[in-house]
């Protein structure tokens, strides 16, 4: 099988931790993981994701109370209601099962379905792929982060940044940017593209809209501290687990291994 992703061997004080990166959708076509990743998946004493996609559903849905639901709904001039119903119609979602959420919800339930649109599931996620096999051999899950902390992210945007992050994401698919930026993610993911991964960082640092540099300072490198920390913290109890976190995580300049390397760990990318 080939290699997916992106995989490091992290070190020190003896102890171990092998650091793989994953995208949260997928393709049929991306399993199984090649035998190496698989190998120390079973060896593994924990495996530790951003949350558990298969943990507490109630967790999730208390966060989506929280953080993601309006009872006003959301006002959008004349011409954005008529290309988000466009675009509702599309994916074939109907409108009052939206009315109450924030912007910034909808928007990354619009991004999801572009992306299932372009044949990558969220069911298929491999997260949830790691978790369901983790779960099924009776491994011990640590969840980096929580559901309500990740969505708390997006409650600190104002009501008018919620709303062009929203308009953002509509244009973006419909200039077909985000089905590009769906198979360009997928494709390097999917054939472990080291260049492809870097451009794609690259790009992310450089993209200048406002969404754009909430993804970038707020979901990237703002979360990226917190999930070093994590890890440090595991290897110090455990040997040898596993971390599995997104992608973007790993690449550019204050990504998690470079982070850790500051940190005087010995960071080895082995694909």
């Amino acid at each position: 099988m080939p290699n997916r992703g992106a995989l490091f061997k992290v070190q020190q004080g003896g102890h171990t931790l092998y650091l793989f990166g994953t995208i949260h959708v997928g393709a049929r076509n991306f399993y199984p993981l090649e035998p190496r990743l698989s190998g120390l998946l079973k060896k593994a004493p924990v495996l530790a994701l951003e949350i558990d996609p298969l943990g507490d559903p109630q967790k999730l849905a208390r966060a989506v109370q929280q953080h993601g639901l309006n009872p006003k709904g959301i006002t959008l001039t004349p011409d954005w209601r008529q290309r988000l119903d466009r675009l509702l119609q599309q994916y074939r979602i109907e409108p009052e099962t939206v009315a109450t959420m924030k912007p910034w919800l909808l928007a990354s339930l619009l991004t999801v379905s572009e992306f299932a649109a372009q044949g990558y599931e969220a069911s298929l996620a491999v997260d949830a792929h790691l978790s369901k096999q983790a779960h099924a051999s009776g491994k011990k899950i640590v969840e980096l982060e929580s559901a309500e902390s990740q969505m708390a992210l997006f409650d600190t945007m104002t009501a008018a940044e919620q709303l062009l992050f929203l308009q953002e994401a509509i244009a973006g698919i419909e200039d077909k940017e985000q089905a590009n930026q769906a198979r360009e993610i997928a494709d390097a993911w999917r054939h472990a593209d080291t260049k492809a991964l870097e451009a794609l960082a690259l790009k992310a640092e450089m993209d200048d809209t406002y969404s754009g540099r909430f993804v970038q300072n707020v979901l990237l490198e703002g979360r990226n501290p917190a999930l070093a920390d994590g890890m440090v913290k595991l290897m110090a109890r455990e040997n040898n687990s596993v971390a599995a976190i997104g992608i973007l995580h790993l690449f550019g300049k204050m990504s998690v291994p470079e982070l850790l390397r500051k940190r005087g760990l010995t960071v080895e990318r082995i694909y």
